[in-house]
């Protein structure tokens, strides 16, 4: 069949042959999932509730949120579909309810920040953050190449199962908002996670190696000075010095966010000095 064609079909399967809509475009009817329920046994439904903090009503829809593609080639389950649809509606979804919250927040921000605010917030990067904040790469069921292809450091597949979770809740709600604007509120808005996405571009530690080799310096070195709070809420403490010399600590709920929190006020003084004694070096005559 040509493009056409294809075209042709594509749209009458929505309109009646008068050329309107067969019935209600926005119909209240949920869309039926194809799924094994057996897929997902009773204590991995609790497990996964836990995790996701929210109580499923039908767990179709979260068997096919957590069936990567690879999945399909070992399941012996005939109605077993990936969760490539369900991702297609989270990531609509996703755009609406996080453009809805910078508008309600950031009200003096203009559109074309907002925008960016909003790519940050949503991209692959943010989405795997996301997933890994409420455990989900325990839960995704893939083939054996696609879970070393995870181990590995492949985590979009996280990021794809975050978005079909985002669907899987809207629908199994009823097509309601409030609860999928609660596990958005414990994931990518959850205050330490929304500060990590927003910095995850700003990486000060990699700005303070090449500004250290730049001027002759060994790599920078990071010691944790302190640590201090329960196992749940440890604050960590960490030093950064080049050649020696200490240039900043910063501290963070991980090494890693403290280790950034350090460079970056490493960076600001490093190029203060760097400033400083250009300004003292005689001019070339």
């Amino acid at each position: 069949m040509n493009a056409a064609g294809s075209l042709r079909q594509l749209i009458g399967k929505l309109f009646s042959k008068e050329g309107e809509f067969s019935g209600d475009p926005f119909s209240d009817r949920l869309p039926v999932i194809e799924a094994d329920e057996r897929l997902l046994s009773d204590e991995r439904l609790r497990q996964l509730e836990e995790a996701i903090d929210y109580q499923v009503k039908d767990r179709r829809c979260f068997v096919q949120a957590l069936t990567h593609r690879s999945y399909l080639q070992i399941s012996e389950g005939e109605n077993t579909r990936s969760n490539e649809r369900l991702e297609f509606l989270g990531d609509s979804i996703l755009n609406m309810l996080i453009g809805e919250f910078l508008f309600r927040h950031y009200t003096e921000v203009e559109e074309g920040d907002l925008t960016k605010l909003r790519s940050r917030l949503v991209n692959k990067k943010a989405l795997i953050l996301g997933a890994r904040e409420v455990g989900l790469e325990g839960f995704v069921m893939l083939n054996t190449s696609a879970e070393q292809s995870l181990k590995q450091g492949n985590q979009a597949i996280l990021a794809d199962a975050f978005e079909a979770i985002v669907a899987a809740i809207y629908l199994d709600c009823g097509m309601k908002l409030r609860p999928v604007k609660k596990f958005l509120s414990r994931t990518l808005l959850q205050p330490d996670i929304f500060e990590e996405i927003l910095s995850v571009d700003e990486n000060y530690k990699s700005a303070l190696l090449e500004m250290a080799q730049g001027e002759g310096h060994e790599a920078p070195r990071y010691e944790v000075i302190g640590e201090e709070g329960p196992d749940h809420e440890r604050l960590f403490t960490v030093e950064v010095s080049v050649s020696g010399k200490v240039l900043g600590t910063g501290s963070g709920r991980s090494k890693k966010k403290a280790e950034q929190e350090a460079a970056r006020v490493g960076v600001e003084k490093f190029a203060e000095a760097i400033g400083e004694e250009k300004e003292n070096t005689p001019d070339e005559e």
